[in-house]
């Protein structure tokens, strides 16, 4: 009994560390380089939890990478990112991410087709444009998953 009191007592202790580690969500983000918006949607990331690895590829090459993980051609953006089996096409806000995590519905992943000012790394939210952030599913449908009114 006493093993499992002190047990729980170390769980406890470390319990806050171990949270902030698992906010902290790892996520891959392919990018060309030099390109501003790629590195102030990244900035977003970092700012709401989650530690990005940015990886410059070459136009045709980081087209085939986004084709490859299932990214339909109407839905392409300027960055494509990889996060526990999902892809992230474009300036996705930090909140629509955490969400596909929670619910883990069975797609490809979320995307914010073109570049919409306001977007996260696009200019400022309060002067936004209205956009959506579109659920890829598997057999290339998509569905509306989260709107934004303009700003």
């Amino acid at each position: 009994m006493k093993r499992m009191t002190q047990a729980l007592a170390i769980t406890l202790a470390l319990f806050p560390a171990a949270q902030a580690l698992a906010e902290a969500t790892a996520i891959d983000v392919r990018k060309t380089n030099g390109c501003g918006c790629c590195l102030s949607w990244m900035k977003h990331l970092e700012e709401n939890g989650f530690v990005p690895t940015g990886q410059d590829m070459f136009g045709g090459l980081l087209v085939r990478f986004k084709l490859d993980n299932g990214v339909p051609q109407r839905m392409v953006s300027c960055h494509t990112a990889l996060i526990d089996g999902y892809a992230i096409e474009g300036h996705v806000p930090a909140a629509d991410i955490r969400r596909l995590l929670e619910e883990r519905p069975d797609a490809v992943g979320l995307a914010v087709p073109g570049m919409p000012y306001g977007s996260p790394g696009m200019g400022p939210e309060d002067d936004r444009e209205a956009y959506d952030v579109v659920l890829i599913r598997k057999d290339g449908s998509t569905e509306v998953f989260s709107s934004y009114a303009e700003g």
